[in-house]
């Protein structure tokens, strides 16, 4: 979904950029199979076995029973949440592109999605959300489809030489967070690999996932900047210069945006849930169900609450691309390179050869720096745009 900024990371990171792209989808399948590696164990026997089966169980092994999974599943909520709020974001990004001169502001139009997306509040489980993930995948392809063809029917106007060599450093690190939250996947993989048919095939899965990825968002990133260069903006179809045509395209985006929301919304809901609303004396509330298994009223109001709060904060926040690198270089960093290498250095210690133990440093370094350049890019990007405001 949120590779329609890609050109724009490409605008302000150039060749380094592309690079970059190919760079960190290594890492981070790198760090895909160190973490579901670290779920298995070796028997008395000598024989591989599944003895944890989730990232928080990897992380209660490391960190203690006690705060191991508060902090994973700290991190994942925010990642979720702030996930949920980038699509409202878009949705009204995305909106005002298509009716720059219309009577609704940016902000309004966030509102008027957000109270489309309250049902979801109504999700009892994954095979709903499964259906709505199923028909974006349809509306993300058509779209990748729409705007390849476009770029490309305008190959003979591409700028190759506005694709720079130089590195813009305050505007840099808020690509790399674009980037690195583009290959955020971690927190599913143990799930992922769980449910495969075969999972000795996880592996081969995952490095054709990441070559195929790397390749078509260098690929992307690369022709959208040439087509438009110094114009590109934060959501590259609202560079479309026919009106007609861009608000097709971007009401095919909205409706991905809004059908894309549902899966963070229900994992971020069902941590919530698990981790506050399982009944005394497992936790402090009271559980969520109803004996006849339907949700309870008040359960009811506390997830429309969690939709609202997403809209809240993306009024408040109605920055796509700012806001999409400040969680890339966050949780982005954690959940995808720190986190993984720290749990392989732990869990695996004397069983590692030193060339692998070298590697886990080295991208352990790697996340330390791109999420404090990151995160402190970020913020004063965020800061400068709440002074200037809105154009819209």
């Amino acid at each position: 979904m949120f590779i329609v900024s890609l050109p724009y990371a490409v605008l302000h990171g150039g060749y380094w950029a592309i690079v970059a792209m190919v760079g960190i989808a290594y890492i981070c399948c790198y760090t895909g199979k160190i973490l579901v590696d670290c779920l298995y164990e070796l028997n008395e026997e000598g024989q591989l076995i599944r003895v944890r089966s989730s990232y928080k169980g990897i992380a209660r092994e490391v960190f203690g029973q006690k705060w191991g999974g508060k902090i994973v599943n700290s991190a994942q909520l925010i990642e979720l949440l702030m996930t949920c709020i980038l699509y409202v974001v878009l949705c009204g990004d995305l909106m005002i592109g298509s009716f720059p001169d219309g009577p609704i502001d940016a902000r309004s139009w966030m509102m008027v999605c957000g109270v489309v997306l309250l049902p979801c509040g109504f999700l009892k489980n994954l095979h709903h959300v499964s259906t709505l993930s199923f028909w974006c995948m349809v509306a993300h392809l058509a779209i990748n489809i729409i705007i390849f063809a476009y770029c490309i029917s305008n190959a003979s106007t591409w700028a190759w030489s506005k694709v720079m060599f130089r590195i813009d450093l305050l505007e840099f690190p808020i690509a790399l967070g674009i980037i690195v939250f583009s290959y955020t996947s971690h927190i599913f993989l143990p799930t992922l690999e769980y449910n495969l048919i075969d999972r000795s095939k996880f592996t081969c899965m995952l490095n054709w996932s990441h070559v195929t990825a790397a390749i078509f968002k260098a690929m992307f990133g690369y022709v959208g900047f040439l087509t438009w260069a110094e114009d590109t903006e934060e959501v590259i179809t609202n560079n479309l210069p026919n009106p007609t045509f861009k608000g097709f395209v971007n009401l095919i985006l909205v409706v991905k945006a809004m059908l894309s929301y549902p899966l963070p919304y229900y994992a971020a809901v069902e941590i919530i849930e698990v981790t506050f609303f399982r009944g005394r004396p497992k936790t402090m509330f009271p559980s969520v169900w109803a004996l006849d298994g339907e949700l309870k009223v008040w359960a009811l109001a506390v997830r429309v609450l969690v939709v609202v709060f997403t809209i809240l904060m993306a009024i408040s926040i109605p920055h796509f691309a700012i806001l999409m690198g400040l969680i890339g270089s966050f949780t982005g960093t954690m959940l995808s390179f720190i986190w993984p290498c720290y749990f392989h250095l732990k869990i695996k210690a004397g069983k590692l050869e030193w060339g692998d133990i070298a590697y886990d440093y080295f991208v352990i370094f790697l996340g330390f720096l791109f999420g404090i350049i990151g995160i402190t890019t970020s913020f004063y990007a965020l800061v400068e745009a709440f002074q200037i405001g809105l154009p819209f």
